[in-house]
C-alpha cells in the first residue's frame, strides 16, 4: 500500500460540480493525508444565485472537504470558446500542485462546459499517471469500472453540498436525496456500502 502523501487535483466547470462527482473521494484523500486542490473553472454566473454568494459557498464547501481552492475565471456557458486558455490553466495548476492524481468530468456529458473541461483536462494531464473521470447529473453513457468506498465520507460529501445553499434551494441538479440513492447504487455495484464511481482515462496501479 502506498503511504506517501499524494497531491490530488479535481477539476470542475462550475461550483458544486466537483462535490457531486467526487466529494466523498476527496474527503477520503484529505483524511489520509493527501493534499487536495479543487480547480473550479467558472463562478457559475449562468446558474441560479448571486455570483459572490456562489463563490462564498464554494469556499465553504472546499474547506469542508479539506481542500485548497483555485478559481479559473472563465465565463460560465462559454468555456469551449477559450480552449487554449483552459488547457494552459489546467496545465499550470497541475505543475503548481505537482498533481499525482487528477479527477475531472466525463467526456460524455450533455453540458458543453463539462465536455470542454473534460477534454482540456485529458490533454493537460497527458503526463499524469492517474487520471479518472467522474459522473454528473448531466452525464450520459457513463459506464464506470473503478469505485471508491465512501461509506466513511458520505456525510462529509453531503455537508459540502449543503454549503451550496443557492443550488440546493433552486437547482434540480443538486438533490441530496439523489446523492444518497446514487451512492447506494454505486455501492451495490462495487459490493461496498456506498461508493463513488469513475471511468479511468489512465490508471497506473501501485503494487
Amino acid at each position: 500500500m502506498n503511504t506517501t502523501p499524494r497531491s490530488v487535483l479535481a477539476v470542475g466547470a462550475h461550483p458544486d460540480d466537483i462535490e457531486m462527482g467526487c466529494g466523498g473521494t476527496l474527503a477520503r484523500h484529505a483524511a489520509s493525508g493527501d493534499r487536495v486542490t479543487m480547480l473550479v473553472i467558472t463562478y457559475g454566473q449562468a446558474g441560479p444565485g448571486d455570483v459572490r454568494a456562489r463563490m462564498r459557498e464554494q469556499q465553504d464547501a472546499s474547506a469542508t472537504l479539506g481542500a485548497d481552492l483555485v478559481w479559473g475565471h472563465l465565463p460560465d456557458g462559454k468555456v469551449s470558446n477559450h480552449e487554449l486558455d483552459l488547457v494552459h490553466l489546467i496545465e499550470s495548476t497541475i505543475r503548481e500542485v505537482r498533481a499525482d492524481v487528477v479527477y475531472t468530468h466525463g467526456v460524455e456529458d450533455t453540458h458543453q462546459d463539462h465536455r470542454a473541461v473534460a477534454l482540456a483536462t485529458l490533454g493537460a494531464a497527458r503526463h499524469c499517471r492517474q487520471v479518472l473521470t467522474y459522473e454528473s447529473p448531466s452525464s450520459y453513457g457513463f459506464r464506470p469500472h473503478v469505485f471508491v468506498d465512501v461509506s466513511s465520507a458520505l456525510d462529509k460529501k453531503a455537508d459540502a453540498l449543503r454549503c451550496h445553499r443557492s443550488q440546493v434551494a433552486d437547482s434540480r441538479m443538486v438533490d441530496l436525496d439523489v446523492l444518497h440513492h446514487q451512492a447506494g447504487y454505486r455501492g451495490f455495484q462495487s459490493r461496498v456500502g456506498t461508493a463513488e464511481a469513475f471511468v479511468p482515462h489512465r490508471l497506473v496501479l501501485e503494487v
